[in-house]
């Protein structure tokens, strides 16, 4: 007896991606595209109805997110596993979507056979990460973060009201060329390249408060 092919949501704001997508898996005998939505808010009232075995979500929709179309999946339970098919790969995607519930996290410069394989291990239920996921992942669980010294998050908490440099060096009886190193090691610690990803990073580890800002 043979197996009932994997059920698939295709959710993305392009037209022609979803044309791939359903031309790419409507010749598969393993699948069958039920539907397709072009924002987050289409794929949770489809995914609702339909149940399909696996949403393909892209992450950046006009109006609903891919991200806040996960969260509202979960929080309905629905059954359907999430794999995230985007072309973003930065921890700001990366994160919230793992965190939101997602399955697994593609991107689409993925060959067909692996995003079909990846299909098939979302809907048993296996996690599937694109290798350059992964090692994002594997990076941040592996330093998950120094904890910023006594000083450094002094320093973040005045890059997060806007001092610049020379402002923060006086506010503090320190030199301006302090401040800098200060400045870089609160970068290197929080794996950012500047002053509002770091702020943006400061809060989303609790560093920071909205009294911060």
């Amino acid at each position: 007896m043979s197996e009932s092919p994997v059920r698939l949501l295709i959710a993305d704001d392009h037209p022609v991606v979803r044309d791939g997508i359903r031309g790419l898996f409507g010749g598969e005998p393993g699948f069958e595209v039920v539907g397709e939505a072009g924002d987050g808010a289409r794929a949770v009232e489809l995914a609702r109805v339909l149940e399909p075995d696996v949403v393909l979500m892209d992450l950046r929709m006009p109006g609903t997110g891919g991200v806040a179309a996960i969260r509202e999946l979960v929080r309905l339970g629905v059954p359907s596993r999430v794999l995230v098919l985007t072309t973003y790969a930065t921890d700001s995607d990366v994160g919230p979507a793992v965190e939101a519930g997602a399955t697994g996290y593609l991107l689409k410069d993925a060959l067909p056979e692996e995003l079909m394989r990846a299909v098939r291990m979302a809907a048993r239920g296996e996690s599937v990460l694109s290798p350059t996921v992964a090692t994002r992942l594997l990076g941040r669980v592996r330093s998950p973060g120094t904890p910023l010294s006594d000083r450094e998050l002094e320093i973040l908490r005045l890059i997060a009201r806007g001092s610049t440099n020379r402002e923060a060096a006086a506010c503090l009886f320190i030199s301006e060329a302090t401040v800098k190193t200060h400045v870089l090691h609160v970068y290197g610690k929080l794996g950012v390249n500047d002053r509002a990803a770091a702020v943006a990073e400061g809060f989303r580890r609790g560093l920071l408060t909205p009294e911060d800002d």
